[in-house]
């Protein structure tokens, strides 16, 4: 009986393997090109990220990216966001990627997942989880042995999450992506293969691609056997293109990144865009001559709470904006730009077999939130948490501490004055003496000493409370570890035993603190309000008056503000407000003197510069 039952069970998965091979939204490659249900297809694309768009909100904008004209969604899937903690992983509610792919599919659209460990994407660390950075030998994107270990229990699991989702199983996955731009970074084969091998042992069987820049090392670098090469570019369609017949023929045609906007980072000019005249010659180009191609930015969104990353330019450290917005035919709050409306007229006539387009969906509700004035404050240095002893300062992931503020405490003995250097500072500090602050350090700036005067004290306090921006989230500097990563000299005196306080900001920590109403100026502290609200919709707050920090509302972390610009708004999802009352926290590191705060129902800012 056990040997029937064997040969029926047998028999019975190879008839629902079968029945799967057959399944019409297969998306296969013929004579160069791809083909879906036995006719030609044109894979139409536009890049969103579901971790930088409230949840509520997917249904409304993979409406309107369906209501463009577009016939896929992607999205990379952030490894640090569903596995937090080693062993941790977390698919729920706004974490819910299966929830996003299922709502991808009920609206008409088919989904490339773009599953490599590593993403970029102006994401922290690139996606990369920064319990990694423990390690203090981590090599990432490589065969080292603590990296791969831990890529393949999360590619395990996410197939495990996801894995039915695909089309050789009637879902609407149709590509997943194996690493991106790795010929930017490295030229290790034996991992891109490994990679690969790991992908199918997790369940993933439908095509997978990998995507480079249109230069030759990039993509000889980049490629592997099993995966189609696609180009990513912001101009020069014709040219890329070019370079990638150069690399390889008889395969799909396609760009992986067609780069619609561009990213801002704090202290840029201006934000940042490219020319409209340039957008149209290129998308045209492609849709005249039959590429696929996935545009990037379709809707950028929000980098809310502290998932904002950073680039480092020849030793010169950028952190980004919170806003996401990127300059998308989406904008950021998810309207309908001059762009959306005409990239939808021109797509809308390259339909695939000529499918009808929907209209797009009605504008969300947005609003105007009163002035909010804050009385209630929480100084930070009488709210600290227990302090943990340190020899000398080390990076917060030691602390298993990921994200936020961290402050360094210690005890001027010996010398007590002169120029202190930081060895070194990731990102930003404020420097404190017996309580008052003496100055403050920008890792932007490549500023790490300062001068610390005499002190009637005998044996004077030093504070030095670090923030810190994004992790880099691409090139050879990626491990970048956060706070103090090395030591503290005063005049060639290396700084000993040292009290660390962990300032994660998570949800819970800053309306735990004890709040009054003594002011506070110039010094860090949380600022508590509430206000009230008869209509929710979505709104910016305009931090213009305030210096430096982070906002929470309702819980929610809106992401970080700073004087310095160009962003000085945060937005606000209307799906994250109550009719009735609603409360904010502001953690200020330099709290001003006007401590209110204005809002808009529109995004206030316009895109000036023209990039590529």
């Amino acid at each position: 009986m056990k040997k029937l039952f064997s040969v029926l069970l047998i028999a019975l998965s190879v008839s629902v393997l079968a029945a799967s091979a057959n399944a019409k939204d297969i998306l296969r490659v013929k004579d160069g090109q791809f083909y879906l249900d036995g006719q030609p297809f044109r894979i139409m694309s536009g890049e969103m990220h579901y971790a930088r768009i409230p949840e509520a909100y997917w249904q409304d904008r993979l409406l309107k990216a369906r209501a463009m004209g577009l016939n896929t969604v992607t999205t990379y899937v952030f490894w640090n966001v569903h596995e937090t903690r080693p062993g941790a992983f977390d698919f729920s509610d706004q974490r819910d990627l299966k929830r996003f792919i299922k709502l991808a599919q009920r609206n008409g659209l088919r989904v490339i997942l773009r599953i490599s460990p590593y993403v970029c994407a102006e994401w922290d660390f690139g996606g990369l989880p920064s319990w990694l950075l423990k390690d203090r030998g981590l090599r990432i994107r490589s065969m080292y042995p603590g990296y791969m270990s831990a890529v393949k229990k999360y590619m395990i699991r996410l197939g495990e999450e996801v894995g039915d989702l695909q089309s050789t199983r009637n879902g609407p996955i149709i590509m997943v992506q194996l690493e991106n731009e790795y010929g930017s970074y490295g030229n290790d084969k034996k991992y891109m293969t490994t990679l690969r091998d790991i992908y199918k042992e997790a369940g993933f069987d439908v095509l997978f691609s990998t995507a480079d820049g249109p230069e030759s090392y990039m993509l000889e670098a980049g490629a592997v056997d099993g995966a189609i090469p696609t180009v990513n570019f912001g101009a020069g369609a014709e040219n890329a293109f070019k370079k990638l017949a150069e690399f390889r023929t008889g395969i799909p045609e396609m760009t992986g990144e067609y780069w619609v906007g561009w990213i801002t980072h704090w202290g840029d000019p201006r934000w940042m865009d490219q020319s409209e005249e340039r957008q149209k010659k290129e998308l045209k180009w492609l849709l005249d001559t039959g590429k696929s191609f996935n545009l990037y930015m379709f809707h950028g969104g929000t980098n809310f709470g502290f998932t904002a990353g950073a680039n480092d330019f020849g030793g010169k450290y950028a952190a980004d904006v919170t806003s996401y917005d990127y300059g998308a035919p989406l904008s950021e709050s998810g309207e309908i730009t001059p762009e959306y409306k005409w990239m939808r007229a021109l797509l809308v006539k390259y339909q695939n077999n000529n499918e009808s387009v929907p209209e797009p969906p009605a504008p969300l509700p947005a609003i105007t939130i009163p002035d909010i004035k804050f009385t209630s404050v929480a100084p930070l240095f009488s709210n600290l948490p227990d302090g943990k002893e340190a020899y000398q300062p080390e990076p917060i992931e030691m602390f298993n501490q990921y994200s936020g503020y961290v402050l360094y405490r210690t005890k001027l003995i010996g010398r007590k004055s002169g120029k202190l250097t930081i060895h070194d500072l990731h990102d930003y500090g404020y420097v404190y003496l017996d309580g008052k602050l003496i100055g403050e350090l920008d890792r932007q700036k490549n500023e790490n000493s300062i001068n610390i005067p005499a002190s009637e004290n005998k044996s004077p306090t030093l504070d030095i409370l670090v923030e810190a921006l994004g992790r880099v989230n691409s090139g050879p500097l990626m491990i970048d570890r956060k706070g103090i990563t090395d030591f503290v000299e005063l005049e060639g005196m290396t700084l000993m035993n040292w009290q660390v306080f962990c300032l994660p900001m998570d949800e819970k920590q800053p309306g735990s603190m004890r709040f009054g109403n003594a002011p506070a100026t110039g010094m860090p502290a949380v600022h508590r309000a509430t206000f009230e609200l008869a209509e929710t919709g979505d709104s910016f707050l305009m931090m213009d008056k305030w210096n430096k920090g982070a906002v929470w509302v309702n819980g929610h972390n809106l992401g970080r503000y700073w004087s310095v610009g160009p962003q000085k708004h945060l937005f606000v999802p209307g799906c994250w407000l109550k009719k009735g009352k609603n409360e904010i926290l502001v953690f200020e590191l330099k709290t001003p003197e006007d401590l209110t705060i204005s809002s808009s129902s529109k995004w206030p800012y316009k895109y000036q510069q023209v990039l590529f």
